[in-house]
Parts: structure tokens; C-alpha cells; sequence
């Protein structure tokens, strides 16, 4: 005997950073959601990335600035890091984070949450366990995982993702990650700070392969002035396992690597394999995203896809804007598209990197002319008061237009100072509404308009 179907208006499936705001918009305008989740509520953003990273990283910087005490005369003695307090810490803030999407989800008026993996049975219908479902509306919020690189000796050795370190209580002798982008580096400075000694390995001939050629020469030598050992170019890695961990080999000629821990951080992949999109008539590209339009709207019109899972961004802060765009289409008549946003994120090693529009690499290689403004963190008082004069910061400017093209603040306060100049870009006004603006002193924002004074032709 057929199981009967629940009927819902809207079906969410994944309950990570968009999914539980579109019930909400959604139940608040009269229509029954159902919200499937097969893991944790609140997704990676909440368990396994911002909240439990960045406190961790919170906990990190308090232990350096402690032993950075006596140059600001204060004398604090031995400094100590208990990493079992450290992660209690994290845990309890990640946990708090968690119960409360889920409470939300919980007392939403005409939302249930339902526990375990969808699946499509056909275009309007998804099955969960003994459950049907059907809807006329469903959206996708499914997130992604960690990738696993195909490196001999690997299967050999208990290595760990961005979700098992989280769980380390312990502090590993000799941390070796293998990743030189953003949630390595990150771990890197994090675990170095805590005591280890870390190493980290890339492929590529240089870390953060996205960014211009200085800021990745930067951020190298910010990570290796704290003792962090960077190796690029590591184009032949195998692992061997050992007694007390393991031996990794990078390239012919080169000395390996011996470690007790090892954090693999290669990129990610969109959770899309397992969902039974064929049956909805939803394609996916070559890489496993689901291919969306500028509203999100999959290849099945009744389809929407959210988050990492769409290609169009892999972090909190799109999957949210991916929200909002598709509650100002269905809900507010308010055509909103994707592609009305500027790319933009950051970078949480210590001094963090703000990032907003175009790199200078990717400006000159649209041919356009463009003036360029840098100036040293050395030369930002602010900065140079609170004894944190690591970094630059960088602005590109479209020569015709006046308008801001891209920015790259690694400095003190660089994840917060971007975002006035992401404004003025997203308003579409020229530099000049910045460089002829008064700002605060002493900040690090007052030296955005001084910068922006000082514009070059870039060559």
C-alpha cells in the first residue's frame, strides 16, 4: 500500500544559513514549510565553519596578544593555553548558536522540522525516511563538504577535515596542513598560536592563489613571522605512515615533512549527489552545482537553490544574500538578481583580509583603464598605535567611471574597513565620495580617502 503524501505549500530542504529566514518569510505570509535536515541544524556556518572557527581564532589571539604583553608594558608572567577550556568555549557558543535556530524552527507557526535525507521521488515530490512529501515550491539549501584529494598514502594516515579538528582537545605537536587557502591559513595561525608548530602545504606556487601576487606575499609573511612553515609548489605529495605519525613528501629533492597531525583543506563540494535531482528535471554542472539562473530558479521553474550548493558563493553571508533575493522575488515584488552583488569576503588570519570587487590581476585583464592606490599599514597611525602594522591596503579604480572597481584591506580592522568602501561600489558612486568625505581620527578608515587621494595609473 502506497504511503499518503503530507502536502505542504513549500518544502526547505537543509537548514543551514538560508533555509530557516525563507520558512520564516515564508510561514509569516500564511504558507505551510516543511525544513528537512539529515544532519545539524544551522549548517556549516554554525557547526563546522564562522561560529566555532571564529572563536576558536578569538581564543588564539588572545593567547598572542598575552605574550605580546610586555611590549605594551604590561608584564603577565608565563603564558599557558589549556585547549580542552579552549574548545568548551567553542562548543558551548556553537551550541547556543544551534539550539536557538532550532527552537526557532521549532515554535515557527505552520513550519515542522523534519530529521533525516531527502530525496526526490519526482518533480514535486521528496521523500524522508517512511515520509512523502509534496510541494509546489521547494528549495534547495543543502550546503557542501570537504573534498579529499587522491594522494598516495592518504587512506593510510588518520587525517582530519575543517569537522574533525574542531573536535581536537589536545595540541598537536606538529600540525602539517595541506591547503594553502583560506580555512587552512586560518587553522594555521590559529594552532600555531595555541603552541604547535605548523607547516603548511600547497600545491600551487603560491597561497591564496586568488589574491594578487603581493597580498599572498603578505599573508606569507605574516604566517611564516610567527613560525609557521610555508612550502609551495609541492607538486608530487605522498604520505607514509609512521609510529608517531606520518612523513609527507612534496616533490623531488625536497626533505619531508614529518608530522603528528594532519588537517587536509583543499576546497569543497556541493551535497548534491545524493538528492535524486534527475527526477525533479534539475541539472547540475560538471562540478555537481546546481545550475541556477539570476533569481536562483533551477532548470525545474518550481525549484529554487540557496548557498553553497548553487555555485554562486561558498560563504554564510551569500547563502543569506541568496535568501533575500528569493524572498524579494516571490514575496515583495522586488526583482533582486545575483548578479547585483559584488563579490566580497574575508580572510581570518590575524591581521584579517577584507576583500570586495575585482583583484588588480583580474582589472588588468579586462583591458580597462584604471588608477591604483596602496598604502602600508606602517603608515596608518591607528594601526601603528595598537603595535599592528602588518599588511596594506589596496583600492582600484575604473579611470573613465571614477568608480571603485575592487579593494584588498590585510591590516588591523581590514574585514570591517572594506565594507565603507563596498558600499560606496554597490551605490555605484565615484572614489570621490570617499576621498572627499571626513572620517573619524584616529581610525584605520580615516586613511581609505587619503589613499584614494593619491591614485597612480596602474601599468
Amino acid at each position: 500500500m502506497a504511503t499518503a503524501a503530507s502536502t505542504f505549500d513549500a518544502i526547505i530542504i537543509g537548514a543551514g544559513q538560508a533555509g530557516p529566514p525563507l520558512a520564516g518569510r515564508l510561514t509569516a505570509a500564511g504558507r505551510t514549510v516543511a525544513v528537512i535536515e539529515r544532519k545539524l541544524v544551522g549548517g556549516t556556518c554554525v557547526n563546522y565553519g564562522c561560529i566555532p572557527t571564529k572563536t576558536l581564532v578569538a581564543s588564539a589571539h588572545t593567547a598572542h596578544v598575552a605574550r605580546r604583553a610586555a611590549e605594551y608594558g604590561v608584564g603577565t608572567g608565563p603564558v599557558t593555553v589549556d585547549m580542552a577550556t579552549v574548545k568548551s568555549r567553542k562548543d558551548g557558543i556553537m551550541l547556543a548558536d544551534r539550539h536557538g535556530v532550532e527552537g526557532w524552527l521549532d515554535g515557527m507557526p505552520g513550519c515542522e522540522l523534519i530529521r533525516g535525507h531527502a530525496r526526490f521521488e519526482g518533480p514535486h515530490t521528496v521523500r524522508v525516511g517512511d515520509r512523502v512529501l509534496e510541494a509546489d515550491q521547494i528549495f534547495l539549501n543543502v550546503g557542501g563538504r570537504a573534498t579529499v584529494p587522491d594522494i598516495p598514502g592518504l587512506a593510510d594516515v588518520d587525517y582530519l577535515t575543517n569537522v574533525g579538528i574542531l573536535d581536537l582537545d589536545v595540541l598537536p605537536e606538529h600540525l602539517v596542513i595541506i591547503g594553502g587557502s583560506y580555512i587552512g591559513l586560518e587553522f594555521a595561525q590559529m594552532y600555531r598560536r595555541f603552541g604547535a608548530a605548523v607547516s603548511v602545504v600547497e600545491r600551487g606556487p603560491r597561497v591564496t592563489a586568488r589574491e594578487d601576487e603581493d597580498v599572498s606575499a603578505a599573508v606569507t609573511a605574516i604566517l611564516e613571522a610567527e613560525g609557521i612553515d610555508v612550502h609551495v609548489g609541492a607538486t608530487d605529495m605522498r604520505l607514509v605512515k609512521k609510529d608517531n605519525g606520518f612523513a609527507l613528501h612534496t616533490r623531488d629533492g625536497a626533505d619531508p615533512i614529518e608530522g603528528t597531525h594532519l588537517l587536509v583543506a583543499t576546497g569543497r563540494r556541493p551535497n548534491t549527489d545524493d538528492l535524486g535531482l534527475d527526477a525533479a528535471g534539475v541539472e547540475t554542472d560538471a562540478r555537481g552545482y546546481v545550475t541556477v539562473d539570476d533569481e536562483l530558479r533551477t532548470t525545474a521553474p518550481h525549484i529554487w537553490a540557496m548557498g553553497d550548493c548553487n555555485g554562486r558563493g561558498a560563504f554564510t553571508h551569500t547563502s543569506y544574500n541568496d535568501f533575500e533575493i528569493v524572498a524579494a522575488n516571490l514575496l515583495d515584488d522586488d526583482p533582486r538578481r545575483v548578479s547585483d552583488r559584488i563579490p566580497t569576503y574575508a580572510l581570518y588570519i590575524d591581521p584579517p583580509l577584507g576583500r570586495a570587487g575585482m583583484s588588480v590581476a583580474e582589472v588588468k585583464a579586462s583591458g580597462r583603464r584604471a588608477l591604483v592606490g596602496k598604502r602600508p599599514m606602517t603608515r596608518v597611525g591607528r594601526a601603528v598605535e595598537k603595535g599592528e602594522t602588518q599588511g596594506f591596503m589596496k583600492v582600484v579604480v575604473d579611470a573613465e567611471t571614477e568608480q571603485i572597481l575592487g579593494a584588498a584591506i590585510l591590516g588591523v580592522g581590514g574585514d570591517e574597513v572594506v565594507q565603507d568602501i563596498l558600499d560606496v561600489m554597490t551605490a555605484k558612486l565615484p572614489y570621490t565620495a570617499i576621498s572627499r568625505t571626513m572620517h573619524i581620527h584616529p581610525t584605520v578608515s580615516e586613511l581609505v580617502p587619503t589613499m584614494l587621494q593619491e591614485l597612480t595609473p596602474l601599468e
